[in-house]
């Protein structure tokens, strides 16, 4: 591989032109004027300060840029990473102490080690294991657990942190007196701002209008006094270079939340990747470059107080709709943030945390996928059974059993589909030389002496219990009548050691049967296998055709032959024995 292949910046940038500018200083100012007061939301979310959010808006964004294959992809502090983090290092640490901060920028270099790992092993195909049912159920009540969780900062009352939605509701309907009206209505007000903005799809960025409306509100009202709870001071200047600190008992604490935080920030990340670099023809995402991408992007920010990020939803389509060209929108971005930690830190000290609240509650509120819950109960069961299960138990058991719920769901099911896979049972089109599936094909001609089986998939250890079973189902089913098997192999892709001794006990079922074996249309890796353990040698090479016309006409005829065979010798024993 190229040096380019690893550093995508070195492929970009000497193109680079004048004209990309434009777009890139636009979107790279809108997304880091977003960025402000989301990410401080965020690391609120996750049990932080809120200036680590923005922390986390710097060195990881300028690295993904350089080592990353998206040009739009927006990196940085995400609502479910964050909940992520609280779920896990909040069973390790109180909120807010030092020992959870620390934890937290150690969880980032775990992240980023694991994803960096991964994309060099070239691992990225394993978040296929995930469906996406399973990711949607999950996603929708992590939203859901993420947006009553801060009902404590919009009620403006003490609620227990759980990740269990029926204590957080429980818990504020019995301390729903206690609400503090003022930090209600700078709430309800923030939510309303950014709707009405998203609803009139005004370019200005709504959750920055819910801001600036908050520190004015506070500022000018002195709702301080009133007992809206406040930011306060924000630490100037940028975070100062530093070793994350680690310890081994800690790290085995949350190598399962790293582990998940991993897999889902890379899903996320790639999943929006790719649904944007449809739009664009002048580039590729590659998964486990962007894996690669990402880790460092952790790493390096890790050294620099981040907590760990991925790639954004709703960052990366205002990115790419302002006219972001190139990854230099999002070192723009991180310019913006260094800017602000310099210079405008002191403007946040009356910002309300309601406010924050209201930004994260309207942003995961649009994560809750209902619509492909009532879209999988229309068309396909199976599929809403799974994200139902998955939902339901991240509701009620937590969030990361609800990761474990997912990926034990999705594995099962692959388990499941691919030792029981799609076996078909074929019939002739009457006057052609076509066969097709006699379950999805009416007229077609299925004769009582001939058995034409399709099975469609690879043919091995996990699937050959299942593949002997039917097929001999099948054969039962015909009865005595059956002479001729054909299997045809063409959606056979491979064939193990344990295959290939299934396909032998079928044909000496077949010769105890005494019925025909045939196999038609045997691809060459799986025609490669067979000769090296001999089975064309023990069956005959004359059992393998290229179609299955052909090998129904070569059965008839040698029926015919034996048919004239047993006819000739017949009359010889009755000219015998009229003889005598």
């Amino acid at each position: 591989m190229k040096l380019k292949d690893y550093i995508p910046i070195i492929d970009w940038l000497p193109q680079y032109k004048k004209t990309d500018l434009k777009g890139d200083l636009a979107a790279g100012l809108t997304v880091g004027v977003m960025l402000i007061p989301q990410g401080m939301a965020y690391a609120m979310l996750a049990g932080l300060p809120p200036i680590y959010g923005l922390y986390a808006s710097i060195l990881p964004l300028i690295i993904y840029a350089i080592f990353g294959t998206s040009r739009q992809l927006a990196v940085g502090p995400v609502a479910m990473v964050s909940l992520l983090i609280a779920a896990g290092v909040g069973m390790i640490a109180d909120m807010g102490s030092t020992q959870y901060i620390q934890l937290a920028i150690m969880l980032a270099l775990m992240v980023g080690a694991i994803q960096l790992l991964m994309g060099l092993f070239r691992l990225g195909f394993l978040v296929n294991f995930l469906s996406h049912p399973v990711v949607s159920g999950f996603t929708s009540a992590a939203a859901l657990i993420i947006g009553f969780s801060q009902l404590k900062h919009l009620l403006g009352i003490d609620i227990p942190r759980s990740n269990h939605v029926h204590e957080i509701l429980q818990n504020a309907f019995l301390n729903i007196e206690a609400t503090n009206l003022y930090t209600l209505g700078v709430g309800l007000l923030a939510i309303f701002i950014i709707l009405l903005i998203k609803r009139l799809k005004l370019k200005i960025p709504g959750p920055l209008v819910a801001v600036v409306f908050g520190v004015l509100a506070v500022w000018g009202l002195g709702l301080q006094d009133q007992g809206v709870k406040i930011v306060g001071s924000v630490p100037e200047g940028l975070p100062a270079f530093a070793i994350p600190f680690f310890d081994i008992e800690q790290f085995q604490a949350l190598l399962p939340i790293a582990l998940a935080i991993s897999f889902i920030g890379f899903m996320e990340s790639i999943a929006v990747a790719k649904a944007i670099q449809s739009k664009h023809k002048n580039y590729e995402v590659v998964p486990n470059q962007e894996l690669i991408g990402l880790g460092l992007a952790n790493i390096g920010g890790a050294f620099l107080q981040a907590f760990p990020t991925t790639g954004g939803f709703s960052r990366t389509a205002v990115n790419d709709q302002t006219g972001a060209k190139t990854g230099m929108a999002s070192i723009i971005s991180a310019g913006l943030i260094v800017l602000t930690l310099l210079f405008l830190t002191p403007l946040f000290y009356f910002l309300p945390k309601a406010i924050l609240a209201s930004v994260i509650m309207v942003a995961v509120f649009g994560l809750i996928d209902y619509k492909e819950a009532f879209h999988l109960w229309k068309h396909y069961r199976p599929d809403f059974w799974m994200l139902a299960a998955t939902f339901i138990g991240t509701l009620a058991l937590g969030i990361e059993e609800g990761v474990l719920i997912g990926v034990v769901l999705s594995l099962t099911t692959v388990i499941y589909q691919t030792t029981r896979p799609h076996i078909a049972k074929l019939g002739k089109i009457p006057g052609k030389s076509y066969y097709r599936n006699l379950d999805r094909f009416d007229n077609l001609e299925d004769r009582e002496d001939v058995l034409i089986v399709r099975f469609d998939a690879r043919l091995y250890y996990a699937n050959v219990a299942y593949f002997l079973e039917t097929l001999k189902k099948m054969i039962l089913k015909k009865g005595d009548a059956l002479k001729l098997l054909v299997l045809d192999a063409d959606s056979i892709n491979g064939i193990d050691s344990t295959g290939v001794h299934a396909l032998e006990d079928l044909v000496n079922y077949c010769k105890a049967k005494e019925i025909d074996f045939f196999m038609v249309s045997v691809k060459g890796p799986v025609r490669d296998i067979l000769r090296k353990c001999q089975f064309y040698d023990k069956i005959g090479e004359e059992k393998f055709f290229l179609q299955i016309q052909h090998a129904v006409d070569t059965f008839d005829k040698k029926s015919a032959e034996r048919y004239q065979e047993y006819t000739l010798q017949t009359n010889e024993n009755e000219e015998n024995l009229s003889s005598s």
